[in-house]
C-alpha cells in the first residue's frame, strides 16, 4: 500500500507540475487515480512541504510549493 501511495504521489506531483494550480476535483479526474488513494498521497506530499492546499468554498485548491 506504502508503495501504491508513493507512485500516485508522484502522478499528482507531474500533474501539478504539468498544470500549475488545480481544484482536488480536477486532481482527481486528471490523474484518473482512486480518490482514497489520491488523498492519502496528497496528505503525504502537504506534509512533506510539497504541495499547498487551500480551501475555497468548500473545496481544495491544490499547487506545487515551488510554484506559489
Amino acid at each position: 500500500m506504502i508503495t501504491e501511495i508513493g507512485i500516485v504521489a508522484g502522478d499528482i506531483w507531474h500533474f501539478l507540475d504539468e498544470h500549475g494550480e488545480v481544484m482536488l476535483s480536477a486532481l482527481v479526474k486528471g490523474i484518473d487515480r482512486p480518490r482514497d488513494i489520491t488523498l492519502m498521497s496528497l496528505g503525504w506530499l502537504s506534509r512533506e512541504g510539497h504541495v499547498i492546499l487551500q480551501q475555497i468554498d468548500g473545496e481544495y485548491k491544490i499547487n506545487l510549493k515551488n510554484n506559489v
